[in-house]
């Protein structure tokens, strides 16, 4: 029974990160170095479960801002910090991070190792009676850890890779803070048990799963056409000698 929970624990997580693995096609990252971020990003839950914990015993509110506080400063802030925090330490300034699809993926990496752990924890030890559980967060839950990182990602390489400090600062900035409002929000539509919000629930899953396939297909575009570049140049070369 725990062997099959914990394999419906896990499935979700590894299906999406070996589908974002082969979407980048042209400049693959080292394994070694996935599997690093994948596995600070499952360590990233021991920091986060504190901070959590810490943050929740200050939730004096009850009823809606309640929810507010648990969603966009508990759930939300923390765990995007935590999960930014493993990119930035161990990857951003790797000259493996060459180009701008590489923050997408170090950070969906990240994200999946976090959610990994944490859908364990639901699906294996808290939620075991509750068969349906699993279903629920490997179709919502985890992939939106993905949707939430690919944001993130998007504007940890345009911070990288401008030559602008003004523009650098603010793109860390925005890999920080549009994560958490846009994991705020979800969480909210969840806790807040607001008729309409539920109705909507949908809808945004939708519109913030084309936005971050939009950044995705963005940046999977400029790696084709950086790829496109090399080989060029490096045919040039050849010719020559």
């Amino acid at each position: 029974m725990l062997v099959r929970l914990f394999i419906i624990a896990i499935t979700p997580a590894i299906s999406i990160a070996y589908a974002v693995y082969l979407s980048d096609r042209y400049d693959r990252e080292p394994i070694s170095l996935l599997l690093k971020t994948f596995i600070f990003g499952a360590l990233s839950v021991i920091p986060t479960i504190i901070v959590e914990r810490f943050l929740a015993s200050f939730n004096f509110f009850t009823g809606i801002p309640s929810a507010i506080y648990t969603a966009f400063l508990v759930a939300g802030f923390t765990e995007e910090f935590f999960k930014r925090e493993v990119v930035l330490r161990f990857v951003y300034n790797s000259k493996h991070f060459d180009e701008k699809l590489d923050g997408i993926v170090y950070s969906i990496f990240s994200a999946l190792g976090f959610a990994t752990v944490e859908n364990v924890m639901y699906v294996v030890f808290r939620f075991s009676y509750n068969s349906y559980v699993g279903l629920y967060r490997g179709i919502l839950s985890v992939p939106a850890h993905a949707i939430f990182a690919v944001t993130m990602g998007y504007y940890l390489s345009i911070s990288k890779f401008t030559s602008s400090l003004t523009e650098k600062e603010l793109n860390l900035k925005k890999s920080l803070f549009i994560p958490i409002i846009t994991h705020g929000i979800f969480d909210f539509m969840l806790m807040s048990r607001i008729l309409i919000l539920a109705v909507l629930f949908i809808p945004y899953l939708i519109y913030i799963w084309k936005n971050s396939q939009i950044k995705l297909n963005k940046y999977i575009i400029e790696s084709g056409e950086r790829f496109s570049k090399i080989n060029k140049k490096n045919n040039l070369i050849n010719k020559r000698e």
